[in-house]
């Protein structure tokens, strides 16, 4: 699989991707710090420029606002997600819904369904609830397309998103419990049919026992390269 002109994608662990083109840093799904899978040397960063966040829950976002306040990158999400992050004194949100699609620095954003819930939990144990999750499809100056599922479980819409937006690689969990697990991780790569799938949100706790071996399998039949990376490894 090639990732041209020189977008550089590393997985800092569970869904947490670093984007890197033209001079520009993207990160999404914020969490680093308590993310026992994201190597300590990458926890930190140089520079921030756009940020992006599928959902509420602690997993994909816990670090946005330290994050956001130290670099002040402009912030793409679901826009119950935005206010709230700009109620924390957040900076430069976007916020958006379903359909629509934005663009920073370069890149397009279009935001996609996803079917799973979107929370934050206050220190006083108040849920609040933000809006609804989601996934992204971002399309890079070059062309080159990369869908970032979320947290999901796999669902008929997804051959729209690879009908419409025509993907070049498909971010997708395969862990189960919160997530889509491997059989239908596979199924959801025959709707979406796109040409490869990098796996994700999976091993970071003992819940999440989907593993690419078996996703491998399952996909076997398909015309699918799955790529695999380890935490903290570098895509050019």
């Amino acid at each position: 699989m090639k990732l041209n002109n020189g977008i550089r994608m590393t997985w800092l662990g569970h869904a947490t991707f670093k984007f890197e083109t033209e001079g520009n840093t993207f990160l999404l799904d914020p969490w680093v710090d308590s993310n026992p899978a994201c190597p300590d040397e990458l926890k930190t960063f140089d520079s921030l420029d756009v940020m992006y966040i599928t959902h509420g829950h602690w997993d994909h976002m816990s670090d946005a606002v330290p994050i956001a306040k130290e670099h002040s990158p402009t912030v793409v999400a679901m826009i119950e997600v935005a206010k709230y992050l700009e109620s924390k004194g957040v900076e430069n949100t976007i916020g958006m819904n379903k359909g629509g699609t934005v663009s920073v620095n370069g890149v397009k954003a279009t935001m996609v369904p996803a079917s799973h819930s979107s929370s934050t939990i206050e220190e006083d144990g108040t849920i609040v609830y933000l809006g609804e999750s989601t996934g992204f499809v971002l399309e890079f100056a070059n062309g080159y397309k990369i869908y970032h599922a979320g947290d999901t479980c796999v669902f008929g819409d997804m051959r729209i998103i690879g009908e419409i937006y025509q993907p070049d690689l498909a971010l997708l969990p395969i862990g189960g419990h919160f997530t889509m697990d491997p059989r239908e991780a596979a199924y959801a790569a025959q709707l979406l049919n796109v040409p490869a799938i990098m796996p994700m949100h999976y091993g970071t706790f003992p819940l999440l026992t989907g593993t690419v071996d078996e996703f491998r399998k399952l996909t076997a039949s398909l015309n699918v390269e799955i790529v695999e990376l380890e935490v903290g490894e570098t895509l050019d």
